[in-house]
């Protein structure tokens, strides 16, 4: 007897409602898939998703199961962007999978449709249906075409740097603006959104060459027919999230991960996604799988090209295919199949139609051998922290930067526009961990010093908080312990030396008042000045953002609520 049917026994007014929606009775006997939807007026990611649901309700009908939609809107990080609505940003994942558990389980189906493009709903996602563990399938919601001249979302905090520093006028800053969002579906750059889309597929969760596809393109509609059709035979073969979502699946998102320069946003994703079922997911394993992971796919914002260009290349399978000597290949899909089955299967007919010759690289021949990100640890962060690497340059791998102290992002965006900011500073921002507000992004901030001649080979950005997947530049994130849990972040203090060296994967401060001294002397003055100093309280303490900040685990773990 089917999940369903089993609640409908004992839930006496079950057939009554579902009737009173429309339901025939022979309905009520069928296969019930809930097809749920970040669907909303909210932004162009899931503006169209409500089209994606239709389809799937139609082929789920025809195929003889019985559809219900059901939807969670999210918000969109831009829009969100430069004010405290950003806050609610990394919560907002925690709420829309909790949405997830109760529509799945307050009512009781036997499969589901999951649909979402972009940062934090893809995840919530990813994270009911691990949590829920119904037969489902993940449809990711596509890439917006890039607009005129392949101008693509993130440079717009590019250029809003460059108008308020006079440097374009008000007229193409506005022309900008006009331009970047051309269309439907997740900006076109390797930002959080597509990269977890990507992730999807990886992990097994989505078809194969589903992600990252033109969103409402014809095409797209295949994939959607397709994965409406597949959502049947995984209930008839009792295939749940659970049976794909291995440790050895989770390794694959991380070795591909490496190799498309992914958002580092992903590090408090996929450890999220990994606790829904009950595996630990470390980043010491982004760091292990970085180091012997080739990056090999040439697109913004470490590369040169936007997202939609992933078509000519085979989308995820074009990359699987170059990455094969390196995942776990008999690790379950969605499919039926394995991974090493499902590429056999895509290799018969692929043709790469790189009309520029360097989208993809060869994992032999590669852009970065080592990945695309790093894992730094020191008396700075002694728990660690996270900076993409294939974002900056080689000569930033080691240096040594005084720091410059603000305990929000809004002083720091201020310094460095007004030109407060010299070479050789080390922005520090503090107090915007998952305990301290939410854990925005700093993304103004990043985009503000990258855009700066002066200061983008010379000025590192430091932080508890995390950053856009759109973020450029030597950006360090995701400092554990945060300031708030008295991390040592909380007692740097201006001028104090601090050295990044990616290649030992440290980072720590080494000179306090002009002199050089051994790790164990500045850690003498960081308990001193523990002692001397007072550590400010979370922003919040009532409402979602209270809760989210009294019980999220640190940055560096993912930044979850437990849940089990």
């Amino acid at each position: 007897m089917s999940n369903f049917q089993k609640v409908r026994e004992v839930a006496y007014e079950m057939d009554s409602l579902r009737m009173g929606m429309g339901w025939k009775k022979k309905d009520l006997e069928k296969k019930q898939i809930i097809i749920e939807s970040s669907y909303g007026k909210s932004h162009p990611g899931s503006a169209h998703l409500n089209k994606v649901s239709r389809l799937c309700s139609e082929v789920v009908l025809k195929e003889g199961g019985y559809p219900a939609d059901y939807y969670v809107t999210d918000i969109c990080d831009g829009q969100a962007q430069g004010h405290d609505g950003i806050n609610y940003s990394l919560a907002s994942r925690e709420m829309i999978a909790n949405m997830i558990e109760i529509h799945v389980n307050a009512t009781a189906f036997d499969g589901g449709i999951f649909i979402a493009s972009c940062d934090k709903s893809v995840p919530a996602h990813l994270m009911g249906m691990a949590r829920t563990n119904v037969p489902s399938i993940f449809i990711p919601g596509g890439v917006m075409r890039a607009g005129e001249g392949g101008l693509t979302l993130n440079q717009i905090g590019t250029y809003a740097a460059m108008y308020k520093r006079n440097e374009i006028t008000k007229e193409q800053y506005e022309e900008y603006k006009e331009k970047a969002c051309p269309s439907y579906g997740a900006c076109s750059f390797l930002g959080t959104a597509i990269t977890m889309q990507l992730l999807s597929e990886a992990l097994g969760l989505a078809l194969p060459g589903s992600a990252a596809i033109v969103a409402a393109s014809p095409e797209h509609e295949e994939y959607i027919k397709k994965a409406a059709k597949t959502v049947l035979n995984l209930v008839e073969k009792n295939i749940t999230p659970k049976n794909i979502l291995t440790k050895e699946a989770f390794e694959n998102a991380i070795i591909v991960h490496a190799a498309i320069g992914g958002s580092s946003n992903s590090l408090l994703h996929i450890p999220a996604i990994a606790n829904e079922v009950g595996i630990k997911i470390t980043a010491e394993d982004f760091d292990r799988i970085h180091r012997k992971v080739p990056y090999i796919l040439n697109v913004r914002p470490s590369g040169k090209y936007p997202a939609d260009c992933l078509s000519y290349i085979g989308r995820l399978p074009g990359i699987m295919l170059e990455l094969r000597d390196y995942l776990h290949l008999d690790c379950m899909t969605v499919t039926g199949k394995t991974v090493g089955e499902n590429l056999d299967e895509f290799e018969k007919n692929y043709v790469n139609n790189d009309p520029y010759g360097d989208i993809l690289f060869t994992a032999k021949k590669p852009l970065n051998e080592e990945g695309s990100l790093a894992v730094l640890k020191g008396n700075l962060a002694p728990l660690g922290c996270v900076i993409k690497h294939s974002a900056i340059q080689k000569s930033q791998w080691k240096q040594r930067l005084k720091a410059v102290v603000f305990d929000c992002e809004e002083d720091a965006y201020n310094a460095v526009i007004n030109k407060d900011i010299k070479p050789g500073d080390a922005v520090i921002i503090r107090y915007e961990g998952p305990k301290g507000t939410g854990m925005p992004e700093m993304f103004y901030t990043t985009e503000a010093i990258s855009s700066d001649p002066e200061l983008n080979s010379t000025v590192a950005l430091i932080t508890d908080g995390r950053f856009s997947g759109a973020t450029r530049g030597p950006a360090i994130g995701h400092v554990s312990p945060e300031a708030v849990s008295g991390g040592p972040i909380a007692y740097i203090e201006n001028g104090d030396i601090i050295e990044i060296d990616i290649e030992n994967r440290a980072i720590n401060i080494v000179d306090i008042d002009n002199k050089n001294l051994t790790l164990d002397e500045v850690n003498a003055i960081l308990e001193k000045r523990k002692l001397e100093k007072e550590i400010k309280p979370s922003k919040y303490t009532k409402g979602l953002l209270g809760n989210y900040c009294r019980n999220a685990v640190s940055g560096i773990e993912g930044a979850y609520i437990k849940t089990n």
